[in-house]
């Protein structure tokens, strides 16, 4: 009986629909994350008659003919990189994007990271870094003689002295932004990789054409709406019982069989 495999397969599809949707909710809180759904395929199928071959010598035409599905794959898991809420910190070094683009960050690595994380901080020499101490690339270093640090919607970077009237321009913050922001590589610590499937990076300054803008003293916060998340653990839940549901039954009929004498 192939049903016992196609709901063995339905089962496996439902407990990674689930584990998708436990992420999002342990990720309702954390800085720029972006929840993700898993996208489902129908499995190869059986052709017991091929639709469209020929039913008699006069030239016939199956208009359907039988093929037997065997079930369903993962096809993906994609991220949805819609807005999150702003929330309002006012600590000088929090920064939000509102609209499109990533912070980039330099990693260890040499490789460059790109984040919608803006807890940022400075470390010992000055330097802004996020919470790992990774350097915010290009990277700005705000004296230790500054009174005020103003960051503006363009990501100009200003500084107050004491003694001084006018502010002076220390950095320009850059962001970057993708053809395809689904396909970067999420590897932790709110932190994203470059792949063939996102496209090179395109970089420039906020409030460009085709990039977002700053808020100082905000963080965007995750994305995750709990309601819905709620909402579709029950319907996987209620899936993965019906196609348990389908292997008892198969088995009762298989005990059926056994039984006759």
């Amino acid at each position: 009986m192939l049903s016992l495999d196609i709901a063995a397969t339905g089962m496996l599809a439902q407990q990674l629909n689930v584990d998708v949707i436990s992420n999002n909710i342990a990720n309702m809180t954390t800085t720029g994350y972006k929840r993700q759904r898993a996208q489902f395929q129908d499995l190869i199928y059986q052709n017991k008659v091929r639709p469209g071959t020929t039913s008699s010598s006069i030239g016939s035409i199956l208009p359907s003919g039988i093929q037997l599905g065997l079930g369903v794959k993962p096809g993906s898991v994609y991220r949805i990189n819609e807005q999150g809420t702003l929330n309002i910190t006012g600590n000088t070094y929090d920064l939000a994007i509102a609209g499109r683009g990533w912070f980039q960050i330099a990693m260890p690595s040499g490789e460059t990271g790109y984040t919608r994380d803006g807890s940022f901080q400075i470390n010992a020499d000055g330097a802004i870094v996020n919470a790992q101490g990774y350097l915010l690339d290009p990277s700005i270093t705000v004296p230790d003689n500054a009174t005020d640090v103003t960051i503006s919607d363009s990501g100009i970077v200003q500084i107050k002295v004491a003694g001084q009237i006018a502010t002076q321009q220390i950095g320009q913050i850059q962001l970057a932004t993708f053809q395809n922001d689904a396909g970067l590589e999420a590897v932790g610590n709110n932190l994203f990789l470059e792949t063939d499937a996102s496209g090179a990076a395109t970089t420039g300054n906020p409030t460009d054409v085709g990039f977002g803008k700053l808020q100082q003293g905000a963080r965007e916060v995750s994305n995750v709406n709990v309601v819905d998340e709620i909402t579709t653990m029950i319907t996987a839940q209620r899936s993965y019982e019906m196609n348990s549901k389908v292997i008892q039954t198969s088995d009762d009929m298989l005990g059926t069989l056994t039984q006759l004498r």
